[in-house]
């Protein structure tokens, strides 16, 4: 029997969040790209909210625009609400979210996919990777059909032997009713990867005209709406927003949860897989929080064609009755209509200790994993794990150094990092606390951050790149400016600190010192700085944060210098620790298992001791003297 048989340079297995971002970056670095999905129609799909960013989840799209990734893009294309959270806080933890439209979304990213040079979209089940030595040359589908490759890339997301569950009710099923995929998991068996089971969880999406919204508090977008994008011009996206709205569980809400816990399957058994800590189901939150007499959720429109709302806070897996009980219980659903039940979806995916930095297997050469599959949960961390798998395996058939950022550079860096070398038995979320350097991270300033390793990697435009050189100039010159510019005690400049409750001059002091002041900012000096030059909108954000924050920043880039020492000293792969006398059997073992890249890396390994990184940074050093030694004689001879 004939198959049919075709060459890429790269395959990318999925076509969520990960995927997409994945096959975008090979294709538009030129290499020829396939995109396997089970179906067109789930390309960029929203399964769960409706919404993209969020408390440090906005953190990890604005780098990926900075990188030259497309969600910041299609969000600020699509988006029909927009927020920045944590505003009353500091810069550091200041995140935008925004609410999309889902099929425009998903719509909207599918056209730029199919737009894209180099770039190729087949619906496919891709069942078995062809192995070699060691090494990926290619992939199969269920239909038989082999597909030669330089590296693939895997973004299978929730859809690996996936079943969806409410109450007695299991399906064989993706997400939205979409077909799973049943036969990778045993190839990746086969070539002895380690697979675990996760869940996740969704609430109803309810018709629009069952609910009271007079029952409810109307959650308003901001005046003034910032982009994701820093290629998104803000003038363009200032447009009427849609409202979402906010209820409250209640006693009655919690008992008939309690008087059903024998019927979920997420107390009965039927539910292997292990679930999200930190976006647990409500039966989850009134188990674990007894003493809380409510719970928020959430009524955010899925779109501006639909009359379906999506409930946010309520996700179940609980009966198809109880579920009708309980969401009429709430404020405002009390005669509520469901469109399609909540569930929960179990399937397969990683342990991601199994990959090295770049996200590519340790056993299996020009294999990557990004997204779901590598036990992270979420599009944001999909979507930035999609990208750098793909740069990575771009790299790797481009024969260019792999690009890995680190916790200092990027939240993208400590999320990469934390699932390579942490254990995680749950599904991992993007967190602000997880972030040491998070001052120095902030959504903000991404671009600076970032903007050059985008532009190095070739998914950057010379025009972005020169515009991000021209506002760092400006940026630069205009904080030099304020600390040099001394300003008197006049009666106007007396008058401003009057007016603004801020204690009066004695004697003369500069601009920044100004600045500096909790009561006042960059923005509020202009009317006593009459020859302020002309700056953008963010570049004047950044003078302000860089001046009011300058001893903070400058500490934390202390201890970033300390950090990259220890990164800075790179391990090889190939190192075999059971030759380093004076480790633990524990620290060993763990070290082995891992191959860390860095002694930065080993120190966070789970079992590995500061005392075994002093025993590690010793033997590296003897065997550097001994290297030199055996130089020093060769030359001499």
């Amino acid at each position: 029997m004939q198959y049919l048989e075709e060459s890429y340079d790269i395959v990318v297995v999925g076509a969520g969040h990960a995927g997409c971002e994945a096959a975008l970056a090979c294709a538009r670095l030129g290499l020829e790209t396939i995109l396997f999905t089970v179906s067109v129609d789930s390309i960029a799909l929203m399964p769960c909210n409706p919404n993209i960013g969020g408390s440090s989840k906005g953190h990890l799209v604005k780098e990926l625009d900075a990188l030259g990734g497309e969600m910041g893009k299609n969000i600020d294309r699509t988006f029909i609400q927009s927020k920045m959270l944590n505003q009353s806080k500091g810069p550091a933890v200041h995140s935008l979210r925004a609410q999309a439209d889902k099929q425009d979304y998903t719509r909207t990213m599918r056209t730029t996919l199919e737009n894209t040079d180099h770039l190729t979209i087949r619906q496919a089940e891709v069942s078995d990777l062809v192995v070699n030595n060691g090494e990926l040359t290619g992939i199969k589908t269920s239909s038989g059909a082999l597909y030669h490759c330089k590296a693939a890339v895997l973004a299978t997301g929730t859809y690996l032997s996936s079943r969806c569950i409410y109450g007695d009710v299991s399906i064989q099923t993706g997400p939205n009713g979409l077909m799973s995929a049943n036969h990778l998991s045993e190839s990746l068996k086969a070539q002895g990867i380690e697979i675990r089971r996760f869940k996740t969880g969704t609430p109803a999406r309810v018709d629009k005209r069952s609910i009271d919204f007079s029952k409810m508090e109307e959650q308003f977008g901001d005046k003034l709406v910032v982009p994701f994008s820093f290629s998104t011009d803000p003038a363009t996206i200032q447009k009427e927003q849609i409202s979402c709205w906010l209820t409250y569980t209640n006693e009655t809400t919690h008992e008939i949860i309690r008087k059903n816990l024998d019927r979920s399957p997420l107390y009965s058994g039927a539910i292997e897989g292990t679930g999200p800590r930190y976006c647990p189901s409500i039966e989850d939150k009134v188990v674990k929080f007894p003493d809380k007499d409510r719970h928020q959720v959430f009524v955010e429109p899925e779109g501006l064609y639909t009359n379906e709302m999506y409930l946010g806070g309520m996700s179940s897996s609980l009966p198809e009755d109880v579920q009708h009980a309980m969401y009429r219980s709430v404020p405002g659903l009390e005669n509520v209509k469901i469109v399609r039940n909540a569930y929960a979806i179990e399937y397969d995916c990683i342990d991601p200790r199994q990959l090295t930095a770049t996200l590519e297997f340790k056993a299996i050469k020009g294999l990557f994993s990004g997204g779901q599959l590598n036990g992270s949960s979420g599009y944001e961390e999909a979507a930035v794990q999609g990208f750098m798998a793909g740069v990575n395996a771009a790299m790797k058939r481009l024969g260019r150094d792999p690009v890995i950022l680190d916790r200092s550079q990027a939240y993208i860096g400590v999320l990469i990092d934390d699932l390579v070398t942490k254990e995680s038995k749950e599904p991992y979320r993007m967190m602000t606390s997880r972030a040491e350097y998070r001052l120095l991270l902030r959504q903000d300033n991404a671009d600076i951050r970032l903007r050059k390793i985008g532009y190095q990697i070739g998914l950057v435009s010379e025009e972005q790149y020169k515009n991000l050189q021209e506002k760092e100039i400006a940026i630069e010159k205009e904080m030099k400016r304020l600390e040099s510019l001394n300003i008197g005690a006049s009666k106007e400049v007396q008058g401003f600190l009057e007016a603004h409750e801020s204690t009066p001059l004695k004697t003369g002091t500069t601009l920044a010192e100004l600045v500096r002041r909790p009561e006042l900012n960059y923005f509020m000096l202009t009317d006593i700085d009459k020859k302020r030059p002309y700056l953008t909108e963010d570049a004047a954000e950044q003078v302000n944060i860089n001046i009011k924050y300058d001893g903070y920043i400058r500490r934390q880039k202390q201890q970033v210098s300390q950090y990259k020492k220890l990164e800075n000293r790179k391990l090889s792969i190939e190192f075999d620790y059971s030759d380093v006398k004076g480790l633990r059997k524990e620290a060993i073992q763990k070290l082995n298992l891992y191959k860390p890249m860095s002694i930065g890396q080993a120190s966070r390994i789970s079992g590995v001791s500061p005392a075994d990184i002093s025993v590690l940074l010793v033997y590296l050093e003897q065997l550097r003297h001994h290297k030199k030694k055996i130089v020093s004689r060769e030359d001499e001879s």
